[in-house]
């Protein structure tokens, strides 16, 4: 199971939230790059970053934040937020952004995933499925779909979409431990590589999560246990690969 560490980006400084609430940000760092550059020391392959104004907003704020990122490290950069238009994800490749992550927009239209998969291939593509007690969020996790989380995901499956990221939006920022019961309905529900979110406060979290890896879950989201210190990512990566 791979480890991705996550990048919150607001206002140029690296931040999280609890359940997606602006109100409840907590700065972590002034310099995104840095905390990129100290993920990569550690051994990682990937980076999870989000422009938390562009998912609001819709339209990127953080673009000089993600660019200096990409230029800083020689990693996988998968980034969030704001990616509405097949414009914006072009920009962010041609930035050097390894993957795009699609949310709103294909919540609203469901056919933008197949136009973006044959813009920009499936390798670029991840849709993310924010869930709220069960139901598909939007605009920055502030508006309900009327979409299933576990029947989005199939219909984004069915349209060739071949990763997602699955965040539990209560469980997100809160230290709580992930949903392991949504996370195996979603994994047993799909054929879908899973990547879970939300919530991972413990080495004991991944492990729990490891073994969900049979059903599909391939990855996990860290971040704020990360930044408060409950463990080093040299530790993360052990209890990943079941050390």
């Amino acid at each position: 199971m791979e480890i991705i560490p996550a990048i919150d980006l607001r206002g140029g400084r690296v931040v999280r939230l609890v359940r997606g609430e602006l109100q409840a940000e907590e700065v972590f760092g002034l310099d995104p790059a840095a905390a990129a550059e100290d993920f990569a020391a550690a051994g990682v392959k990937r980076l999870h970053v989000v422009d938390l104004e562009g998912a609001f907003s819709g339209s990127f704020k953080n673009l000089p934040s993600i660019k200096s990122i990409v230029a800083t490290v020689d990693l996988e950069v998968q980034v969030g937020g704001g990616i509405r238009t097949l414009k914006a994800a072009w920009g962010l490749v041609e930035a050097g952004v390894s993957r795009v992550i699609l949310g709103t927009a294909v919540v609203e239209d469901p056919p933008l995933a197949a136009e973006f998969l044959d813009e920009l291939g499936p390798e670029r593509v991840l849709v993310a499925v924010d869930a709220r007690e069960g139901r598909v969020a939007l605009k920055g996790w502030v508006e309900s779909s009327g979409w299933d989380a576990l029947e989005f995901a199939r219909h984004m499956q069915g349209l060739g979409i071949k990763e997602i990221i699955y965040t539990d939006i209560l469980r997100d920022g809160t230290l709580e431990g992930p949903n392991l019961e949504a996370l195996e309905r979603m994994a047993r529900g799909t054929s879908l590589s899973l990547i879970a979110s939300g919530g991972v406060s413990s080495l004991q979290d991944l492990k729990d999560l490891r073994q969900l890896a049979p059903f599909g879950v391939s990855g996990a989201i860290v971040g704020r246990a990360l930044y408060a210190g409950r463990f080093t990512l040299a530790e993360a990566l052990a209890a990943a690969a079941g050390k």
